[in-house]
C-alpha cells in the first residue's frame, strides 16, 4: 500500500502530465486558428488579384471584343510583378490557353472551368469564368461581353497591322420615305412607349459583328478557338506556408518549454517530497532520542539499584559454592546461582548500552586493528566451535567512533558465531565500493535467516537463538545510523547470510 507521501506526489505528477496535455491541445487549436487566418488572408488577396487582371483584360479589349495576344500577354507579364502572382492563363472552353503569362503551354487545364479555387502544394489557383451566351451560333445572341483573343502573326507571314480586324460596316441609313414612316408612327405613340420600343429594338442586336472580309462558318470557328470562356489565376502560397511554419515552431518551442517546465517542477516537488520525509524522520529520530535519554536515566537509577543485589547474590552464591562441607547439590545449585546472576548482569548492560544515546566522536580508524582485536576477544568461541574464520582487509582506514565501531564489529560477529554449528566458516571482506564509500561485510556459511524474519532482524528483542537477548544486532543498527552509514542483510548464495556495513566514509592514505 502507497505511503500518504507517494499518493500525493502521484497527485501532483498526473495534474502537472494533464495540464501539458491540456496545453498540447490548446496550442493545437491556436495553430489551427492562425492557418485558417492566414488562408482567408492569402484568399482575399487572390481575390484582389483576380479583380485586377479581370480589368486588365477588359482594359485590352479593342473594338469591343478583340484583343491582341501579344498586348494581353505584356500586360499580363507587367502584373505578374506583384510577388505571389506567378502566373495568369486565358482559356477557350476547351480548356486551351489562348494566352498567358508565365504559364506552361503544356499544362493540361481540362476540367479547370468546373472548379473554383484549387490548392496545391505550394499554389493556389483561381478559375474565372467568363459568359459567352447560350447559343454561339446565332448572331442575335452574342453577348456584348465577347471577348476574342487574337493570336501572334506566325513566323513568315505577310504583314499586318498589329491590331483586332476592323469592325464590320453599320447597316445602311433608313431612307426619307421610310424614315418618314417611322416618324408617323412614332408621333402616335407616347414619349416612354417609343424610348422602350428603342431599348427592346437595341437589345437583340450586337453593337459589333464578324470582322470584314470573313464568313460567317470562320467566324464561328474563331469564336470556338479564340473566344475566352475563362481566365485562370496561379499564386504561390509561400507565404501562407512560411506563416503556417513560423506558427508551428513557435508552438513547439512552447510546447518544449512547457515540458521542461513541467519536468522541473516534477523534480522540485519530489526534491521537496524527500526533504519533508527527511525532516520527519529527523523528527521522529530527535522524539527517540529524546525517549531514549529518559530511558538512560531510567536505565542507570534500574542498573545502579540492581548490580550491588546482583553481586551480593552472586558473593553469597560462591561463598556457598567455596565451602569445603557443603554438600554436591549446594554447590551445584549454587553453580546455577551465579550462572543465572551472570545472566541477567549481560541481559542488563545491553539495557543500558541500547539506551545510551550515540554521540559520534569521529576519528581515524583502521579497520583492520579493530578486526584483529575483536577476533581475540572471541578466539575462545570460535575455537569452540571450530570455526574457521577469514579476514580480507585492504588497509581499510575509515572515519568513525572507534568504541562505538569496535561494538559493532563484535556485535556482528558474535551474532555469525552463534549463528553457525561446529566447523562452520566466517569470511570478512573490507574494500572500497567508490572513491567516497567503503564497506565491510560479514559472511558465514551458516542456515542464513528465514524470508519471514528478515525485516525484523534488527528490530529490539527479536531474537532467533535460545540464549539471545535480541538486542546484538538494534544496537548495530543503532550506531550505524548514528555514523550516517546503512547495514543490510543479504543471503549468501547457496546458504548462509552476509550483513553488510557501506557508505563508510574512507580516509585517503598519507
Amino acid at each position: 500500500m502507497w505511503s500518504a507521501t507517494k499518493r500525493q506526489s502521484a497527485m501532483v505528477f498526473g495534474l502537472l502530465l494533464l495540464a501539458w496535455v491540456l496545453m498540447i491541445v490548446w496550442e493545437l487549436i491556436q495553430h489551427e486558428q492562425v492557418k485558417q487566418t492566414e488562408r482567408t488572408a492569402l484568399l482575399n488577396r487572390g481575390r484582389d488579384i483576380t479583380r485586377t487582371v479581370g480589368l486588365v483584360i477588359r482594359s485590352q479589349r479593342r473594338f469591343g471584343a478583340f484583343v491582341s495576344q501579344e498586348r494581353m500577354e505584356s500586360a499580363l507579364n507587367e502584373l505578374l510583378n506583384s510577388g505571389e502572382l506567378k502566373s495568369v492563363a486565358l482559356l477557350n472552353g476547351a480548356g486551351v490557353v489562348v494566352a498567358s503569362a508565365r504559364a506552361s503551354t503544356d499544362e493540361d487545364f481540362t476540367g479547370v472551368l468546373q472548379n473554383g479555387i484549387r490548392w496545391g502544394r505550394q499554389t493556389v489557383t483561381w478559375t474565372n469564368l467568363v459568359d459567352l451566351g447560350s447559343n454561339l451560333t446565332s448572331r442575335e445572341h452574342e453577348p456584348a461581353n465577347l471577348t476574342i483573343v487574337m493570336p501572334k502573326r506566325e513566323p513568315g507571314a505577310g504583314p499586318r497591322e498589329d491590331r483586332p480586324p476592323p469592325p464590320p460596316f453599320p447597316a445602311p441609313r433608313r431612307t426619307n420615305e421610310v424614315s418618314s414612316k417611322v416618324s408617323a408612327e412614332s408621333t402616335n405613340q407616347p414619349p416612354g412607349q417609343r424610348e422602350m420600343d428603342n431599348r427592346q429594338r437595341d437589345r437583340g442586336r450586337p453593337r459589333f459583328g464578324r470582322p470584314f472580309g470573313m464568313d460567317e462558318s470562320e467566324y464561328q470557328s474563331l469564336i470556338q478557338k479564340q473566344g475566352m470562356h475563362g481566365f485562370v489565376t496561379v499564386m504561390s502560397s509561400q507565404t501562407y506556408l512560411a506563416a503556417c511554419k513560423k506558427d508551428w515552431w513557435y508552438r513547439v518551442g512552447t510546447i518544449s518549454l512547457a515540458g521542461l517546465a513541467v519536468i522541473g517542477m516534477g523534480m522540485a516537488w519530489r526534491s521537496l517530497a524527500s526533504s519533508s520525509e527527511l525532516q520527519m524522520r529527523l523528527i521522529r529520530a530527535g522524539e527517540m532520542n529524546t525517549q531514549l535519554r529518559e530511558m538512560n536515566v531510567a536505565a542507570a537509577g534500574l542498573a545502579h539499584e540492581t548490580r550491588n543485589p546482583l553481586n551480593i547474590i552472586r558473593g553469597l552464591a560462591q561463598l556457598i559454592s567455596n565451602q569445603k562441607d557443603s554438600s554436591t547439590e549446594i554447590r551445584r545449585k549454587s553453580g546455577e546461582i551465579i550462572t543465572e546472576v551472570d545472566r541477567v548482569a549481560a541481559q542488563l548492560n545491553e539495557f543500558i548500552n541500547y539506551s545510551r544515546p550515540r554521540e559520534v566522536r569521529s576519528s581515524s580508524t583502521s579497520v583492520g586493528d579493530v578486526l584483529n582485536d575483536v577476533a581475540r576477544a572471541l578466539q575462545s568461541d570460535l575455537e569452540d566451535k571450530s570455526i574457521h574464520l577469514q579476514i580480507t582487509d585492504e588497509k581499510l582506514v575509515v572515519e568513525a567512533d572507534e568504541a562505538m565501531f569496535r561494538q559493532v564489529l563484535f556485535n556482528l560477529l558474535l551474532n555469525a558465531i552463534q549463528a553457525l554449528g561446529n566447523g562452520g566458516e566466517i569470511h570478512i571482506i573490507t574494500g572500497k565500493s567508490t572513491a567516497t564509500g567503503a564497506f565491510i561485510e560479514f559472511r558465514d556459511n551458516g542456515p542464513g535467516v528465514k524470508p519471514e524474519h528478515r525485516d525484523d532482524i534488527f528490530k529490539p528483542y527479536f531474537t532467533t537463538h535460545q540464549n539471545g537477548t535480541g538486542l546484538g544486532l538494534a544496537v548495530v543498527r543503532q550506531i550505524v545510523l548514528a555514523h550516517g552509514w546503512d547495514v543490510q542483510f543479504l543471503p549468501n548464495e547457496p546458504k548462509g547470510a552476509i550483513f553488510r556495513v557501506s557508505q563508510m566514509k574512507p580516509v585517503p592514505r598519507t
